[in-house]
């Protein structure tokens, strides 16, 4: 359990993100609070850093600039920029004037950011740079720009920066009630309009709570921040925790850096989308691959070493003396020195949530005594319902229920919450809150679970993405997808089947494992070109045909189509969370599905 800081409240129901900032100022001051990556005359980048007194005095500079443009308690304010200083300190700013910040993914469309304008009755956005500009200038009047040069004919971002007045700032933000709310986060829109949905201050402040009493972390801990503050899970980790926990956030701007980012920083935390851990696992499986044969097979029986410690852990046992000699061994002589070769090596907490996590790539980094405290929760539930946690896990499993929260299947299987973190409600036009939940407090979160007798949760998918094939069978599509991927050479999939009266499949090679596997093989040619080669089609049946091995009739894959672009949020098949977005794959991918069910594409027998 992490060590609970002084808390400003007798009762944490009642505390509100600026007093536990206060509460950092007047313990922790001096302390890091924010960092990111500035480039000098020299063109030379290094980490610039705030402290938390520094922090917040930038913050009630910011919010007497944005009180000067009219914003006031319960205004929403629109901001559209990555992982920047801006974004995190222009969100603390709305939050202490008692206005409500929304953070918009940079990858809206037009149409979603004009529905998101309309819907929230913004009157005012913070943009980025140029590329917003043109988005937004069509859609909005009132823009702030951050880059200087993009700023002509908007308000230029260091307007807002300006000396502010103690007492007003004192006093606004006092006025702020843990019933407030702190945020409306709009849903990534995987079907239909995005919904907003109100957080409230208390949600966060018990949110935070629950997790402090079962996540096990150095106090001041740092945190790399690099999915969209759009979502809930950055949010909580790149804000309200922080600020919770007094902790350090490094800001990575670029999302394909966050690799080269921990390698430096050596981080002893570390969450990661299901997307992120496979790419990662990739990447080291490629590096693996390159090793003398004799290296390969040490790492291999140190990972079955470490493989049976972390079993003993999962059943609640203390590993046998001879079990825990070795892996302290091998993990000193072989793991830990490959894990620093990532900046893993000093990690006590590593998680994931989101969606499904694939058996084999959690297994995979079991092998390095890295237990990946898999986590589950939605928008609504402020983020994390339930955890993994040292006190308890089961690989595969999404944890137990936080405290607090209650936890139940309908008849269906659908998965229902009840508990304080649990969102009032939606946001309607009219600035009304329409409940989330039924007349008992209830919350169905539209996905498909079972619970265990020991209070284990095990996701099986969302409710609205199950197929029902012809004959009426039900089959999980994430399930049949992460069997797939077991293979290394298959990165994505999507399977496809409803009203049909078997599987298909859409597979997409592994950018980095297919190149190493080219290599290996003697096989000289581009990405695109491996797609189609004889020799990576056979293994490709071979990995469809393993997983079918695994899968009960009506789950498995009589057709597939292999692609060799991967599937991101800048070409629509991704959510920013990294998330399949199911009706854009069938939408573009059309005409190939169709020619599967003509008996086109491969049939795992080649």
């Amino acid at each position: 359990m992490t060590s609970t800081l002084r808390l400003p409240e007798a009762d944490p129901a009642e505390l509100t993100v600026p007093a536990l900032l206060l509460r950092n100022v007047e313990d922790h001051g001096d302390l890091p609070a924010l960092s990111w990556r500035e480039t000098d005359g020299s063109g030379e980048t290094h980490w610039a850093t705030l402290t938390w007194a520094e922090a917040r005095e930038r913050i009630a500079g910011l919010a007497a600039g944005l009180a000067d443009l009219g914003v006031g308690r319960g205004d929403h304010v629109l901001m559209m920029m990555g992982n920047r200083p801006e974004h995190w300190l222009t969100d603390l700013a709305l939050t202490h004037l008692g206005a409500v910040p929304v953070s918009v993914y940079g990858t809206a469309a037009p149409g979603q950011i004009a529905h998101i304008i309309e819907h929230s009755r913004a009157r005012l956005a913070v943009i980025e740079g140029a590329g917003e500009v043109r988005t937004w200038q069509p859609l909005m009047g009132r823009l702030v720009v951050v880059e200087p040069d993009a700023a002509d004919g908007h308000i230029p971002y260091a307007d807002l920066d300006r000396p502010y007045d103690a007492e007003f700032f004192e006093r606004t933000w006092r006025e702020t009630r843990a019933a407030d709310p702190v945020t409306v986060v709009y849903t990534s829109g995987t079907t239909g309009d995005p919904k907003g949905v109100v957080v409230s201050h208390r949600n966060v402040a018990l949110n935070c709570q629950a997790l402090e009493k079962v996540v096990e972390l150095p106090e001041h801990v740092e945190h790399i921040s690099y999915l969209p503050f759009a979502h809930i899970a950055e949010r909580m980790l790149g804000i309200y925790l922080p600020v919770h926990r007094a902790a350090h956030v490094h800001l990575c701007a670029d999302p394909l850096q966050v690799a080269a980012t921990a390698r430096e920083l050596r981080p002893a935390q570390f969450f990661g989308v299901p997307r992120v851990w496979e790419k990662l696992a990739a990447s080291v499986r490629a590096a693996l691959a390159q090793l003398p044969e004799e290296q390969r097979r040490a790492v291999e029986q140190a990972g079955d070493v470490a493989r049976d410690y972390v079993a003993h852990l999962e059943r609640g046992e203390e590993p046998p003396e001879a079990v825990s000699a070795s892996y302290e061994r091998v993990s000193r002589e072989i793991l830990r020195p490959l894990l620093a070769m990532a900046g893993f090596d000093r990690l006590v907490w590593t998680a994931s949530a989101s969606a499904p996590m694939p058996q084999d790539v959690v297994r995979f980094w079991a092998g390095f005594g890295i237990v990946i405290m898999d986590a589950w929760g939605l928008t609504e539930t402020v983020g994390v319902a339930t955890t993994n946690s040292p006190g308890g896990f089961r690989l595969g499993s999404v944890g137990r229920a936080l405290e607090g929260m209650e936890m139940r299947t309908a008849e269906d299987g659908e998965i229902e919450v009840r508990g304080p973190t649990v969102v009032e409600g939606y946001l309607s036009p009219d600035g009304s809150v329409e409940p989330a939940t039924d007349d008992e407090g209830w919350f169905a979160t539209g996905d498909i679970g079972r619970i265990d007798e020991d209070g284990f949760l095990w996701l099986v998918d969302r409710k609205k993405e199950m197929i029902v094939t012809s004959t009426g069978k039900n089959v999980s599509p994430a399930l049949v997808e992460n069997t797939l991927k077991q293979h290394p050479l298959i990165g994505q999939a999507f399977v496809h089947g409803d009203g049909r009266s078997y599987l298909v499949a859409l597979l997409v090679l592994d950018a980095e494992t297919a190149t190493g596997w080219a290599a290996a093989n003697g096989i000289d040619a581009e990405l695109t070109a491996l797609a189609s080669h004889p020799e990576v089609l056979a293994e490709t049946d071979g990995a469809v045909a393993a997983a079918n091995a695994q899968l009960n009739r009506t789950e498995q894959v009589k057709r597939y189509w292999l692609l060799a672009d991967e599937w991101g949020p800048q070409t629509g098949e991704l959510t920013p969370s990294l998330k399949l977005r199911r009706a854009t794959v069938r939408e573009k991918y059309g005409p190939v599905i169709e020619e599967l069910y003509g008996q086109g594409g491969r049939t795992p027998d080649g």
